[in-house]
């Protein structure tokens, strides 16, 4: 069903081979040379998946390998861009000269925060108009009316988006403030520790981390608590995987008696300049001698192995690290964007419409000219009537927005459906109903990070975590059979019994028996390493809780599921492996019995094989089998014939669950012995080793397996996400999916979480190398136009490389795509290559600090807060607790604040209009002069006390209920066309104002010819009359506020009557003439409006009048 593009994988190269005197000399701590190695070399050498008990085999494997050449790598490379810092500095002056390490998101400073934001809001037409407008009421023949006019709005209007900003800013620096004061423990020459802040922490301090706690710089790993100098760390906040990475101190440190001998010796730690690349380090560390004056000059390389860099968390026991880069050097730091300021497409729109009206403004002044036949100085008498129509571009609408801006903000933190969600950037919330593009995370966005064994097959039979209990009662019944049949004297270890029931055929099997068979080989193909769980001795319970550490999360899910039924993996050491049999701790025996094997091979998984076994011999009959597991691509020619298991795995992929066929051999010590031989041979190969070790283990191992079973394992979803993935795709949002998980597992999860449906084409593109390669695979995606697209990091980077405009534009029209193995730098690139190439909002959600960059450049950023940290959440625009708020965030508060928004500038935008229009024909009227028709209070009070609260009452108004909008999500599609403010619907408004304008000025005029003093009056009290029917015509969901705000702003007009007297009489006012003919003047600019609204929902509802 899905196409592949592979190309030939390399089989694990080394493995565990039990040698003593090698083990024994890692353990010594002696100097091992390993050279700095590139991702691909290193992968191959020294996996990263590698686990704790491999460490001393790997070790040894790569020092052989790369004997011949250290001398070149002990020589720093690209020294003169290098760093070196001494080992134990006797004065800190030089760390001065290195970054602070401090995280910062903030924008501005105390030097930067007035020139940026006045530039930011200089950026806007409008706002430029209005300063030129404002400074021009300086020059006295310019001047018209009272000056703070003109300067007080635009005052204001700047003074609300500095304190926004100001608000805004000051909270990302306090949350930066509690990321810098997390505390650490440095060590100190006298043996002590000292506890310092992190922003505290420099280059040449040696910090001690402890387990589950976040590096806080990039570190040379010195020292560890475990003998072998291993740790694991997790990666998933740096670059997105899930698997643990193994770590290893420098040997000879790690072999000191306890971490003050640290300060005892002295030297120099080189590292390369700080870069981006995450999978790679040069470096050295120079030993010259010890605090007794003994001299030994001892060079060892550094590469990525012996590093952890910031962001990361240390996952076993406790490890000390010299700092070689802090704050913005940092590995982290350097992949991770600066902190842009972003503006919403709205903004964009409505500077666009202000340009626009400036030209009517125009238009409008010179025709005033031109009609009075430019007599005298008519430039200046231009510019009088540019500033007499400058109410034209209103600036109160940069305030109503700001305003409506915060409110909405404020709605979506009080939403309770989406509790504890938090807005970080006010100032973009009408982004939220425009979105078209979502790329996402995987690890702890779409999932829980939690794996867990859901099904096993057995060809005959299926079992579930339900049924996990009918596992228990076979493997009890099967291993009580072993304990009777075994002598009392081998409890400890049933090897015996077993041999005799392996013996038989696989026909004469039992059912308990084959059970026991695959949960065996389970609890023993894996390269998990268990521990007591800290919380065990205060459980109250007999049998001890283990914790498992692992480079992969499926390992231990199906270690785990085999504590469930009853064979536990109690203890493993680099040559042994005990289970412990808790199923019959039911039975009458004071311990549970122990089944103890001797590991003698571990061939690790790797991308590459996809697969990964295990040679063992029981301790007591000696019986040794190869045990193996593995993607069902693989392991298929390898296992004996079967007629199950391609179906079987094709529905667990459909289930979206992550496959792994198990398999087993019997091997005699004859077969055994020459395959071992056959190994260490081509372990001693000089040219092609890795191939020459794939090749035995294929020769002598992997044929003819017997076929134990198939298990399923998912990576558990967050609570309603394939609710939620699929609201958003019938509201016409294409997701993406970028992660830093290897293709399989991505590939899984978006089966599970329904991103790829099940009747959907999954094409895959996979290491690419060649430019031929990327032109070939995008001529055959061409071909496929509904399918979900896989792509992996490697491939990614070749494609942008030589085909990028192809690409993106094949991509972009798919109703999916994951792209799999991405570097934060290729998160954040595909973002700013689908916004440059589709010209579409895009927004982006992520949980650790790898999605920061690609949060950063999105047009929308959602963090949400993991369980790793809070760096995506800091630095996002908005901040919810689960993935599946952003259906609610997006269909409901996207479209009110869009909707909002839209209607909210175009009905400021008609009030100034209006009052323009007005203007006009009063000027006309009284040939062509620049006089004001409304001055002082009257053009103030207009747009605030006497219709600001109306006009922005439409913040409440909705054209749907919630309920319509989240079960139509189609209606979202919509949005996204922006029609709700468009070059059409401004036209309609500016038909409207010119209509209104001209009828209540002209209609004024002629009504009160006979009392054509009072024309102010009579023309100001039909526009706010107007304009309260207006708002009352435009909302389609009354809310109580809206109600009050139109009945308190008429009071608050009438009162002001007699208030003003200088623009008011009120005995002409309330005379019966004046009132009759002000309501003939309001009806007529107002009444056609309401019957052509009317008879437009009669005969041409819009959609969403149709469901209500």
């Amino acid at each position: 069903m899905s196409k592949r593009r592979t190309t030939g994988g390399s089989w694990g190269d080394r493995g565990f081979n039990g040698d003593d005197e090698a083990n024994q000399r890692t353990l010594e701590g002696e100097a091992i040379p390993m050279q700095q190695l590139s991702r691909d070399s290193f992968s191959s050498t020294f996996s990263t998946d590698t686990p704790l008990m491999a460490t001393v085999a790997d070790l040894d494997h790569m020092a052989d390998l790369h004997r011949h050449n250290d001398e070149h790598s002990l020589l720093p490379q690209s020294s003169a861009a290098g760093r070196t810092s001494p080992l134990n500095p006797l004065d800190n002056t030089f760390k001065q000269k290195y970054a602070a390490n401090v995280v910062s998101n903030n924008k501005y400073n105390f030097l930067t925060f007035l020139p940026l934001v006045l530039f930011e809001q200089f950026r806007f037409f409008f706002n430029l108009y209005f300063l030129l407008v404002a400074l021009s009421q300086f020059v006295p023949q310019l001047r018209i009316g009272y000056l703070l006019t003109y300067v007080g709005p635009l005052v204001f209007v700047l003074a609300v988006t500095m304190a926004k900003e100001w608000h805004d800013d000051h909270a990302r620096r306090r949350r930066d403030s509690e990321a810098n004061g997390q505390k650490y423990q440095r060590l100190t020459a006298t043996g002590g520790r000292q506890v310092i802040a992190s922003s505290k922490i420099r280059v040449g301090d040696l910090i001690l981390i402890e387990k589950n706690q976040r590096v806080p710089a990039d570190v040379v790993l010195l020292r560890t608590t475990e003998s072998s100098g291993a740790c694991f760390v997790r990666t998933d906040q740096l670059d997105g995987e899930t698997d643990w990475k193994l770590r290893v101190a420098v040997a000879p440190t790690q072999k000191l008696a306890d971490s003050a001998g640290l300060f005892e010796l002295h030297g120099t730690v080189y590292a390369d300049a700080p870069h981006k690349d995450i999978y790679n380090f040069v470096g050295t560390l120079r030993i010259t001698g010890n605090a007794d004056g003994s001299s030994s000059d001892v060079t060892l390389p550094l590469g990525v192995e012996n590093t952890m860099w910031a962001n990361t968390t240390l996952a076993s026991g406790a490890a000390v690290g010299y700092v070689i880069y802090t704050g913005r050097d940092t590995r982290a730091a350097m992949n991770t964007g600066q902190a842009k300021t972003k503006v919403g497409i709205l903004d964009t729109e409505v500077n666009r419409l202000s340009k626009i009206l400036f030209l009517v403004t125009l238009i409008l002044s010179l025709a005033m000219v031109a009609l009075d036949g430019f007599k005298a100085v008519w430039y200046v008498t231009l510019f009088r009537f540019l500033i007499l129509f400058s109410s034209i571009i209103p600036i109160s609408l940069r305030v109503n927005l700001d305003m409506g801006k915060s409110f909405y903000s404020l709605g979506i933190e009080r939403d309770k459906e989406i509790a504890g969600s938090v807005v970080r950037n006010s100032m973009i919330p009408e982004e939220l109903g425009r979105i078209e593009y979502c790329l996402t995370d995987k690890t702890g966005t779409l999932t829980c990070n939690e794996m867990e064994l859901k099904r096993i097959h057995m060809g005959v039979m299926a079992y579930t975590l339900e049924t996990s209990d009918e596992v228990t009662r076979h493997v009890r019944h099967h291993a009580r059979g072993l304990h009777q049949s075994a002598d009392a004297t081998a409890v400890t270890s049933s090897a015996a019994a077993i041999s005799a029931h392996h013996g038989g055929s696989k026909a004469r099997r039992d059912m308990p028996q084959r059970v026991f068979d695959m949960v065996e080989s389970l609890a023993l193909c894996h390269n998990v390493t268990p521990a007591e769980d800290d919380d065990s001795s205060s459980s109250g319970g007999s049998a001890q809780r283990m914790a498992y550490q692992a480079s992969s999360p499926d390992e231990v899910a199906i270690v785990q599921w085999t504590e469930l039924v009853g064979v536990v993996l109690s203890e493993r050491t680099l040559t042994t492996m005990t289970l412990r049999l808790d199923a019959l701790s039911e039975d009458d025996h004071a311990e549970s019995p122990q089944l103890i094997y001797d590991i003698l091979h571990v061939f690790p998984f790797t991308s590459e094989s996809k697969r990964m076994g295990i040679v063992v011999r029981s301790r007591l009959g000696g019986e040794i089998y190869f045990i193996e597991k593995g993607a069902d691509v693989v392991m298929g020619p390898i296992v004996q014939y079967n007629d199950w298991l391609d179906e079987e795995c094709g529905n667990m992929a459909r289930d979206g669950l992550r496959t792994l066929v198990v398999g087993r051999k019997r091997l005699t010590r004859a077969a055994y012995e020459r395959f071992d031989a056959a190994y260490q041979r081509a372990k001693l190969s000089v040219v092609g080793r890795a191939a020459a070790m794939r090749d035995v283990v294929a020769d002598y191992l992997e044929s003819d397996l017997e076929l134990l079973g198939v298990t399923g394992v998912e990576d558990r979803l967050q609570d309603n996400v394939r609710a939620t993935l699929e609201l958003l795709g019938n509201a016409g949002v294409k997701v993406w999916m970028l992660t830093g998980d290897k293709v399989e597992t991505a590939t899984c999860v978006a089966v599970s979480a329904r991103l790829v449906r099940r009747d959907q084409l999954i094409h895959v593109i996979a290491n690419l190398r060649a430019p031929h390669e990327a032109r070939d695979a995008l001529e055959t995606l061409r071909t496929l136009a509904d399918c979900c697209l896989v792509i992996d990091g490697d491939s990614l980077q070749v494609v942008l490389d030589f085909y990028r405009d192809e690409f993106v534009q094949l991509a972009a029209q798919l109703p999916a795509v994951v792209c799999c193995r991405c570097s934060p730098t290729q998160k954040a690139d595909i973002v700013r290559l689908l916004q440059r190439a589709t010209r579409k909002r895009v927004l982006a959600v992520g949980d650790g600090g790898n999605d920061v960059s690609m949060i950063q450049a999105a047009d929308v950023g959602v963090g949400l807060v993991g369980k790793e940290g809070k760096q995506a959440s800091l630095a996002a625009d908005f901040s919810v607790l689960q993935f599946s708020f952003l259906g609610r965030l997006l269909l409901w508060h996207g479209r009110n604040s869009y909707k909002r928004s839209a209607k909210l500038a175009q009905f400021v935008i008609h009030r100034g209009l209006i009052i323009s229009i007005m203007q006009v024909v009063f000027s006309a009227l009284f040939y062509f002069a620049p006089i004001a028709l409304f001055q002082g209070m009257l053009l103030v009070g207009y747009t605030t006390v006497y219709t600001m609260a109306p006009v922005f009452s439409l913040v409440l108004d909705r054209d749907v209920t919630e309920d319509i909008a989240l079960l139509y999500p189609e209606l979202y599609a919509d949005l996204t066309k922006g029609r709700s403010l468009s070059y059409k619907t401004f036209f309609s408004w500016l038909l409207i104002s010119i209509y209104q304008g001209g009828a209540l000025m002209l209609l004024a005029a002629w009504l009160f010819d006979t009392e054509f003093i009072h024309v102010v009056s009579i023309a100001f009290t039909g526009l706010v009359l107007n304009e309260l029917l207006m708002v009352a015509l435009e909302i389609r969901t009354w809310h109580r506020w809206m109600a009050w705000s139109i009945l308190g702003s008429l009071a608050i007009y009438v009162a002001s009557i007699w208030v003003l007297p200088a623009y008011f009489d009120p005995s002409f006012i309330l005379s019966t003439a004046f009132v009759w003919k002000t309501v003939v003047i309001t009806a007529v600019s107002s009444v056609p409006l309401y019957i052509i609204k009317f008879l437009r929902r009669i005969y041409a509802p819009p959609a969403y009048a149709k469901l209500a």
